[in-house]
């Protein structure tokens, strides 16, 4: 049976934090936007289901907004998580949820990629959400944006944090030459993938997954390779949408990202993430396997 990851990113724009590099902090959705969401989100859910038959998927919902907070989503988690053909569901989070409905999912298909940020969250807060997570058997990854004036609490963080809980550093590339280089080794020191995030890699022409095996889908359907590549593919309510799925290389001359790049073959990054390499989980930290 074949293979896709979808990374779904449908309308909700709406976040309860208020990160000062984010565009959509503290935005609100009002009743009508969530129900035009919840709508979209489960018009995708039908389509999944519906694929039992040709395609084992896997879906990595990347919001704009802080969606695990609303009910529709975790009851997603649950719907999808218990789909035999379903294979991974996991999301991008604060972390800032409830988490008792992992209690009615396939917990070795759902984890977790969670951010903690400090000017949002107490430490003890955050690590407390990540302590229950692991008492539930929740697969996740911990992650920070690294700000320098973040350094010293990324350093308090990994010394906390369990061995095996993978703490991964997003670079701040907005300005150039933003680190020193005393700083560059202590955070590849903190995460030795570090280096891989903190260049912009250099991708025209260049062999990627996206569109043939991983794609991006909208509310609306719309099929993009990555959220990178604004070009849309087809839209998979379109009954002929699997003919979009095909090899390409990228069109961009550079990656940034890492749900991005992580899919570029000669990176070496599929081996090292192997079935954590949606939730940004190298496959050392893996607490359970996937069926």
């Amino acid at each position: 049976m074949k293979k896709l990851a979808i990374l779904y990113r449908g309308p909700l724009e709406s976040c309860n934090y208020a990160c000062p590099y984010c565009p959509f902090a503290k935005t609100h959705d009002d009743s009508v936007a969530h129900e035009i969401d919840r709508l979209a989100l489960e018009r995708f859910i039908n389509w999944v289901k519906a694929r039992e038959h040709d395609y084992r998927i896997s879906v990595f919902f990347t919001p704009w907004g802080e969606a695990l907070i609303h009910r529709r989503y975790q009851r997603a988690f649950v719907t999808l998580s218990n789909l035999a053909h379903v294979d991974k569901v996991t999301i991008q989070t604060n972390l800032s949820c409830r988490l008792d409905w992992a209690e009615d999912c396939d917990k070795s298909r759902i984890a977790l990629w969670t951010t903690y940020h400090p000017e949002e969250v107490p430490r003890e807060q955050f690590l407390e959400k990540v302590y229950e997570a692991r008492e539930r058997n929740i697969n996740l990854s911990v992650g920070i944006v690294g700000m320098q004036a973040h350094l010293k609490e990324i350093e308090m963080m990994r010394s906390i944090l369990p061995d095996d809980i993978y703490l991964w550093v997003n670079a701040y590339k907005r300005v150039q030459d933003y680190y020193t280089d005393t700083q560059l080794d202590t955070l590849k020191a903190i995460d030795p993938l570090f280096p891989f995030n903190n260049v912009s890699h250099p991708s025209f022409g260049k062999a990627c997954q996206t569109g043939e095996e991983v794609i991006s889908v909208d509310g609306k359907g719309t099929m993009r390779r990555c959220h990178f590549v604004r070009k849309p593919i087809g839209n998979i309510y379109d009954a002929d949408w699997e003919q979009a799925l095909k090899p390409r290389t990228c069109s961009n001359q550079n990656c940034r990202c890492h749900i991005g790049y992580v899919h570029m073959p000669h990176l070496g990054l599929d081996t090292t993430f192997q079935e954590g390499i949606l939730e940004r989980i190298p496959e050392t930290y893996r607490i359970s396997k996937t069926p």
